[in-house]
C-alpha cells in the first residue's frame, strides 16, 4: 500500500506538470513505466485507490444520463457585439461613475462543465443544462486528464470551467476518422455528452477553469482572488487575464484578445468582461436569465454554411491535386468568401460534400476557408467525380495514398507553383517576384528551370505589359543580389518535398555544404532530429536525380553561392532559445531572428519549457501567456536595442 500511495502521488505530480503546466519533468517512457507498475500492484493487491491514474481511462457505456441539480444556478451570460454596448453596459452598472475593477478573460467556445468535491475528493461532473439542472457525465469527464481527483478542501465546492478540443487535436483526430467532425466545438460536445467514456477518451478532452460556483467554506472576495484559487489547487486556468479600470482599457483588452486568439490552438468565439469584486456582483444581482455584472463580448462568426456550386483542381509544385470548393458569396469574419479549401478526394467523400449542397465553412487566422462538412443535401445535388487527368496538361493522373498526382513536371501550375517558392522570402529573397511574373515569364519565355532566371535578357523583359524601367531594374537587381544565399535558404528553395523552412536550417547546421547534403544516404538522413524516414526518403530521392543535380551545377556555374554562416558561440544571447512574438516597430521579425542567431541565440517558433528567453512586441498574444505562465523572461523592443547595441 506504501508503494502504491507513493505511485500515485508521482504519477499524479507527473501528470499536472503535463497536462496543466505544459511543462512534463519526465518521458512519456519513464511515466510508462511507473504506470505499468500501479497497474500490476492494483490487480495483484484488488485495490483501487481513489485518485488513481488509471481511473481515468475509459469505462464501459452507461444506459443514459441521470439529471443532477447544481448548488448554485449555473446561468449563461448576456451578449454586446459592439463597443457602443460595452459602453451601455459599463453605464448600467456604474450609474455613479465610481473607480470600479472589471476584469477581460478569453470566451472559449465548447461546453460548460460544472465539477464537485466533497472533503476534497471529486464527486461528479455535470453539463449546465439550464442552469439550474444538467446531466451527470462523470463516467465521461473522468477520462479527462487536465483535474485532480483530490484537493486540498475539506468541504464542498462546485467549479466551473468550458470542456475543450484543441484545434490540432481535432485535426490530428480528423485525419483517421471515419466519419470528420465538423468543429472543435461540436467534437467537444459529442465527446462529453456521449453515452460510451471510450469516445471522449480518444477526443482526448481537456478543460480550462474560470469560476467557483459555490464553496461552503471559506470566501473568495475577487475573480483576479478566484482564478488563484483554481490554481493553487491544481485546476488548469488559461493564463490570459486582464484587470481594466474603464470603458477603454476594457476594449482595449477585448482587442487584445481579438487579435491574439488567432495563433490560440483553441477554439475562441469572443471575450468575457466581468466585474471584479464579489460584494459588488452581489449587490448587482441576476435577471431571469442573466448576472448583471458580467457580459461576454461577441467577435464576428467564423463560420457560416452556404451552397457549394462547384469544386475546381488546383496543381501544386509537387503535381498534388487540391480540390477547391466554389461557394455562393458569404460574408464571414470580415471577409467576402468565394472560396473554401478540401483536403483530397477521400475527404470530399468523407465529409459527404456534393455539388449544390448547404456546406459549413470556416475562416480563421486570415487564411482561405475550409469546408468543415455538409449541412443539408437537396434532390437536385450531384456526386463530385475523382478526376483520371490533369485539368491543365491531360496527363493521367498517379493516385499515391490519399492523394492525386499529376507526373508532368512541365505542367503549368507545377511550374509557376516551383518558381515562386524558389524566389518566395524564405529561399532566394528576390523582392518583387511573384506568382504573376512566374506565369508571364513561363508564357512569354518558357522559363521553367530556376537558373533560367538568371540567364533573363533584360531588354526582352522590357517588351513586356507592366515592365516599365523601374520595375525591370528592380527584378534583375534583385536576381543578382538573390546570388548570395544562406545555405538554409538555397536548401529551401529547391522545393525538397517535406522540407520546410526549420528542416532547411537543420540539414544545413549538420552538412554545411550543398555537396555534402546532397551524397548523404536516406538511413543517415533519418536520424536527423525531425527528420524521419519518409522526409529521409524524399531528401535522399531528390539529390539523386541526375536532372536536379544538373540544376543546382547550372546555378553555381551562373554565381549563385550558398553560404553556410558558422553559428557564434559568443555574443549577448549566447545559449538563448528565443521566440518571437508580436509587432516590432523598427525590425521585422525575420531580421530580429537574424540579429539573434548572430549573436548566438537559437530560433523557436513556440513557446515551451526549453525557452529561455522572448522578445514581445505590441499586440504581443498567447505565447506571452505561455511565457508569463512558465516564468520564462520577456524583453521588450527596446531592452532588445539596448542589449544588440552594448
Amino acid at each position: 500500500m506504501d508503494r502504491m500511495r507513493e505511485l500515485v502521488d508521482i504519477l499524479n505530480k507527473y501528470s499536472y506538470e503535463y497536462y496543466v503546466l505544459d511543462n512534463p519533468t519526465v518521458s512519456d517512457k519513464e511515466y510508462d513505466v511507473l504506470y505499468d507498475e500501479l497497474k500490476n500492484l492494483e490487480k495483484t493487491t484488488g485495490i483501487v485507490l481513489f485518485d488513481s491514474p488509471t481511473k481515468r481511462v475509459g469505462g464501459e457505456p452507461i444506459s443514459a444520463f441521470k439529471k443532477h441539480t447544481h448548488i448554485k444556478r449555473l446561468y449563461s451570460l448576456d451578449k454586446a457585439t459592439s463597443e457602443e454596448e460595452i459602453y451601455a453596459f459599463e453605464k448600467r452598472i456604474n450609474k455613479d461613475g465610481e473607480d470600479l475593477e472589471y476584469t477581460v478573460e478569453y470566451k472559449f467556445d465548447g461546453l460548460t462543465i460544472c465539477l464537485t468535491y466533497e472533503n476534497g475528493q471529486f464527486v461528479r461532473a455535470t453539463t449546465r443544462g439550464n442552469g439550474t439542472v444538467g446531466e451527470d457525465v462523470t463516467a465521461q469527464v473522468l477520462t479527462v486528464k487536465s483535474f485532480p481527483l483530490t484537493i486540498d478542501y475539506k468541504g464542498t465546492i462546485e467549479v466551473q470551467g468550458e470542456a475543450i478540443m484543441r484545434l490540432s487535436v481535432l485535426n490530428e483526430y480528423n485525419k483517421t476518422a471515419d466519419e470528420p467532425l465538423k468543429n472543435a466545438r461540436n467534437a467537444v460536445a459529442g465527446a462529453i455528452r456521449n453515452l460510451d467514456p471510450k469516445v471522449t477518451e480518444k477526443r482526448k478532452v481537456e478543460i480550462l477553469f474560470y469560476n467557483v460556483n459555490y464553496m461552503s467554506e471559506g470566501e473568495l472576495k475577487t475573480q483576479v482572488e478566484c482564478v488563484k484559487f483554481l490554481k493553487e489547487k491544481g485546476f488548469k486556468v488559461h493564463p490570459f487575464l486582464r484587470i481594466c479600470h474603464n470603458v477603454e482599457e476594457i476594449l482595449s483588452a477585448i482587442k487584445e484578445v481579438e487579435i491574439s486568439r488567432k495563433s490560440l490552438d483553441i477554439l475562441t468565439d469572443g471575450a468575457v468582461v466581468k466585474i471584479n469584486d464579489f460584494s459588488l456582483r452581489d449587490k448587482l444581482g441576476n435577471t431571469d436569465k442573466f448576472p448583471r455584472w458580467a457580459i461576454a463580448y461577441k467577435f464576428e462568426a467564423e463560420e457560416v454554411t452556404t451552397i457549394l456550386t462547384d469544386v475546381i483542381w488546383q496543381v501544386g509544385r509537387t503535381g498534388k491535386l487540391t480540390p477547391l470548393g466554389i461557394l455562393e458569396p458569404t460574408f464571414l469574419a470580415g471577409a467576402t468568401v468565394k472560396k473554401a479549401t478540401l483536403n483530397n478526394y477521400g475527404d470530399i467523400i468523407r465529409k459527404g460534400v456534393k455539388k449544390g449542397a448547404r456546406v459549413l465553412v470556416r475562416r480563421s487566422n486570415e487564411v482561405i476557408p475550409e469546408i468543415l462538412g455538409t449541412t443539408e443535401i437537396y434532390d437536385s445535388c450531384t456526386d463530385i467525380d475523382k478526376p483520371k487527368i490533369c485539368p491543365y496538361c491531360g496527363s493521367y493522373l498517379i493516385e499515391n495514398g490519399a492523394n492525386l498526382f499529376c507526373p508532368n513536371e512541365h505542367c503549368r501550375p507545377r511550374v509557376i507553383a516551383k518558381l515562386s517558392n524558389f524566389a518566395c522570402k524564405a529561399g532566394m529573397n528576390i523582392d518583387g517576384f511573384s506568382e504573376m511574373t512566374a506565369a508571364l515569364l513561363y508564357d512569354k519565355f518558357g522559363v521553367e528551370n530556376f537558373s533560367d532566371l538568371y540567364t533573363l535578357d533584360k531588354n526582352e523583359i522590357l517588351k513586356l505589359e507592366g515592365f516599365k524601367d523601374a520595375k525591370t531594374d528592380n527584378l534583375f537587381s534583385s536576381l543578382d543580389n538573390s546570388k548570395v544565399v544562406p545555405l538554409s535558404d538555397f536548401i529551401y528553395a529547391l522545393g525538397i518535398e517535406n522540407v520546410g523552412k526549420k528542416t532547411a536550417k537543420d540539414l544545413a547546421e549538420e552538412y554545411k555544404d550543398i555537396h555534402a547534403l546532397a551524397s548523404a544516404k536516406s538511413g543517415e538522413l533519418a536520424l536527423l532530429k525531425d527528420v524521419g524516414e519518409i522526409t529521409a526518403n524524399g531528401i535522399a530521392a531528390y539529390f539523386s536525380d541526375q536532372k536536379n543535380m544538373a540544376e543546382i551545377e547550372r546555378l553555381l556555374a551562373l554565381g549563385v553561392k550558398p553560404i553556410y554562416e558558422q553559428k557564434k558561440g559568443s555574443g549577448v544571447f549566447a545559449g538563448e532559445k528565443v521566440v518571437l512574438t508580436g509587432t516590432l516597430s523598427d525590425y521585422k521579425r525575420d531580421d530580429a531572428a537574424k540579429i539573434i542567431e548572430s549573436l548566438g541565440g537559437e530560433i523557436m517558433s513556440s513557446v515551451s519549457k526549453n525557452t529561455t528567453l522572448v522578445l514581445a512586441g505590441d499586440n504581443a498574444g498567447s505565447k506571452l501567456d505561455k511565457a508569463r505562465a512558465l516564468n520564462i523572461k520577456i524583453i521588450s523592443e527596446e531592452e532588445f536595442k539596448l542589449l544588440i547595441n552594448s
